[in-house]
Order: C-alpha cells, then structure tokens, then sequence
C-alpha cells in the first residue's frame, strides 16, 4: 500500500521504536511508516488501516507492537474474532494485562457477553490502572445490556469516577454511557443530566452527546446542503434501492470465507507462537542441564 514520502516512521512512540530495534533497519523503517499510517487512519478510515496493519502484520509478526496495532485495527473494522487473537498474541509477548478491557469487548462483539462479565472477575482486572478499571466497567455494563440486565448496567456504572468532578481522559465517556444506560430504563430527566455532563468534559469530540441532548429536546436538523431531489427522497423515506437478496448472500457468503481465512491464518500464526515458545523452555532446560552436568 503506498505510503506518503513525509511519513519517515520516525513519528511513532519511542517505546514501539525501541521494539522495531531488533529488525533488520531497513525492514524497522518500513514496519515503522506502516504502524504510523495506522495511527493516522484508524478514527477516520479505519479499512484504510487495518490494510496497513496488515502490512506491518506480515513484515514483523513477532514485534507485540505490530501485533497490538494489528489488533486495534481489526477491532476498528469490527473483526472481533480477529482483534482478540492480536491482542492474545501481544499479551503473551509482553506479559501486560493493559489490552484486558478491549479483549473483554471482544468477547461481547463476537456475542459472547457472559464471557466479558467472566473476565471481569479475573485477577487481572485488580492489576489494571484506574483508566483500564473504567474501562472494565464500561465493558461489563455494555455486557449487561447486551444480556438484557439495564438496571444491573446502570449500578455498574455507579462509581467514584463517575461521581467525580474532575475531568480526566475517561470523564466523558463514562458519564455519556450511564446516561445511555439511564435512558434505557426510562429515566429521561436523568438521562439528559448526564449527557449534559458529559458534554461539559467532552473536550475532544469524543461522544455525540450534544446530538443526544437535541434528540431529547426534540430538535431536528437539517442538512443546508443536501440537494433539493435527496432531500425529498429523505422525506419520502426512500434512500435508494435495498441490495437484492442475492447480493446481499454473495456479500455474506465472502465476508464468511474471509473471516474463515482469517481465522486459519491466525490459528497458524498462534501454533508457531506456541511451538516457538515450546523450543525456547526445551533449550532452557538443555543448558540447565548441561549446567548440572559440567558442575
């Protein structure tokens, strides 16, 4: 995929660089402009950087950097089954517990809800930093939701983070999802307080809350430049022609071999990990050993 020529790979964190160090530097610098166009791209077109992530993914498999960008991409584009084997892959590497929250919402992207909730009680959970304990608890209220339990995802919810007045990375986001969570057992009053809490600390755009706040009022908007004949297919409620049913199987059918496809490329990718890890224990142990025998 091309790369523009002002992305030099020198614009990545400095700890991923000290990773790509034990690459071959041409390679290094390579891997390095594609992990950057994945930065660049995974809010605004994230097609565009999962293809890049794939890039990387097949120059430098056994850098976790490139393993855990791999699966921020995958996740991005919804290929959950995709994104979990990523982040497995990147865990294994560094030992972190930092990717637990996004390994959970995979669970519940594949739907697996009851799996996220199991990995909430995990001992991981108690290693995560306060901003991957929000993280876990958004999870798990989302979790909630999705078996139908709205009350339980509101309690959830309830934390000293959330009763907090100071704004930190996090603010935002969870005050939009309790009063989400509000909204969808009826409590409306509370609901728009909440997402107007949450407008107050979104400083960077993050939520749709103001959207939310207008929905609730009643406000309607109206794009100024949508053509006179779009608009009125708008009004009409016609948005074009649906796909014929026989499109839509050939779509299913494709997306279906591919995520097969993917699913076997990761499988394989995983035993060569595991046998890789098998041969560094067996020549381990050959050296203590050896060690014993000399001594």
């Amino acid at each position: 995929m091309p790369i523009p020529e002002d992305v030099t790979g020198q614009e990545i964190d400095k700890d991923v660089r000290q990773e790509l160090m034990s690459l071959p530097k041409t390679l290094a610098e390579d891997v390095a402009r594609n992990l950057v166009m994945v930065a660049k791209l995974l809010d605004e077109d994230p097609e565009q950087a999962y293809g890049y992530s794939r890039v990387a993914l097949r120059l430098a498999s056994r850098v976790a950097a490139v393993r855990e960008a791999a699966g921020f991409a995958s996740y991005a584009v919804g290929k959950y089954a995709e994104a979990l084997a990523e982040f497995r892959a990147a865990r294994r590497m560094t030992g972190s517990v930092e990717l637990w929250p996004v390994m959970a919402d995979c669970e519940r992207g594949m739907g697996r809800p009851e799996r996220a909730l199991a990995m909430a009680g995990e001992p991981e959970v108690q290693k995560l930093d306060r901003a991957g304990q929000v993280e876990m608890r958004l999870v798990v209220a989302g979790a909630r939701r999705d078996m139908g339990q709205a009350d339980a995802a509101v309690v959830t919810l309830q934390s000293s983070e959330l009763a907090s007045s100071s704004v930190q990375p996090w603010t935002a986001r969870l005050r939009y999802a309790y009063a989400d969570a509000l909204l969808a057992v009826g409590r409306e009053d509370e609901a728009r307080e909440w997402f107007a809490k949450a407008l107050e600390a979104d400083q960077g755009g993050t939520t749709d809350a103001s959207d939310r706040l207008a929905e609730l009022d009643g406000v309607e908007f109206v794009d100024a430049l949508m053509p006179e004949d779009e608009s009125a297919a708008a009004d009409d409620g016609i948005e074009g022609e649906a796909p014929a049913a026989s499109d839509r199987d050939e779509h299913d059918d494709r997306d279906e071999r591919d995520d097969r496809d993917a699913r076997d490329e990761h499988d394989d990718r995983d035993e060569q990990d595991e046998q890789d890890d098998r041969d560094e224990r067996d020549e381990q142990d050959g050296q203590r050993a050896d060690g014993g025998a000399d001594s």
